[in-house]
């Protein structure tokens, strides 16, 4: 991969075990979701763009110090830094009146199956819609099902660049409406869907805390970096203005 000057700043702040892209679609998800892999100061982040299978991921989780919480009414898991700052927004955000509250019992940790749950929500249905309008025939619908979510997203994504696209709306690719399979900042435990993120004062305590947005097309999603706002150009990441809201995501 050629890289500017900007990106292999990006690379530089990756872990020295870190396991670089070699593919399209894993360079696609490390441009797509990988801000987190930068995270630091007590927090960790994956070594690899994409888990492969629950082992892996649950491995990989209870090496990772974490913390639960029970926020309006919802338990939580995230990472013990990630937590401790999330509940210094919440309180800042009480001082101000306002609150800050998970959208559900899986906004914050998740498991691999729940990322499996959370893909076939939109492949079963769209595989179903191109079958209908003729797109696909059964067999080459009855083939991606029968594989195995790892295997699927490859079949996907040669698909979408037909134009037979698996969003939730259809119009577009899967990974503006979910995550595939392993690859979700969830998994990671630094990852909180938020109530109130349609809030601007909401947005700003969340950030004075280091938690951002990180993914363009996941409006409720916030990350936690353990970085200030301040500094996050210096680790490789790029300011998005979209639509009133910042965006920090990787700068490759």
């Amino acid at each position: 991969m050629k890289r500017n000057k900007k990106n292999k700043l990006f690379y530089e702040n990756l872990s020295d075990d870190f396991e670089v892209p070699v593919d399209v679609f894993s360079e696609k998800m490390l441009q797509e979701y990988g801000a987190f892999f930068i995270a630091r100061n007590s927090v960790v982040s994956p070594n690899k763009i994409v888990f492969e299978n629950e082992r892996e991921v649950s491995e990989w989780q209870k090496n990772v110090k974490s913390s639960k919480a029970t926020i309006a009414g919802f338990q939580i898991e995230l990472q013990a830094a990630a937590m401790k700052n999330l509940k210094k927004a919440i309180k800042e955000a009480k001082e101000n009146n306002l609150t800050i509250t998970p959208r559900g019992a899986d906004a914050a940790r998740r498991s691999y199956a729940d990322t499996v749950s959370l893909w076939l929500s939109r492949v079963n249905p769209a595989l179903l819609h191109w079958f209908e309008k003729g797109r696909l025939t059964e067999s080459q619908a009855e083939k991606i099902r029968s594989l195995s979510p790892f295997e699927q997203v490859p079949e996907i994504f040669r698909l979408e660049a037909k134009g037979i696209f698996f969003s939730k709306d259809l119009s577009k690719s899967i990974i503006y409406s979910v995550a595939p399979p392993g690859t979700s900042q969830h998994l990671s435990m630094l990852a909180l869907d938020i109530q109130e993120h349609c809030n601007v004062h909401v947005r700003e305590i969340l950030v004075r805390h280091k938690w951002f947005q990180t993914v363009i097309s996941d409006l409720p999603h916030f990350t936690y970096l353990g970085i200030a706002e301040n500094e996050l150009e210096s680790f490789g990441l790029k300011k998005v203005d979209d639509d009133g809201r910042v965006f920090w995501i990787p700068d490759l």
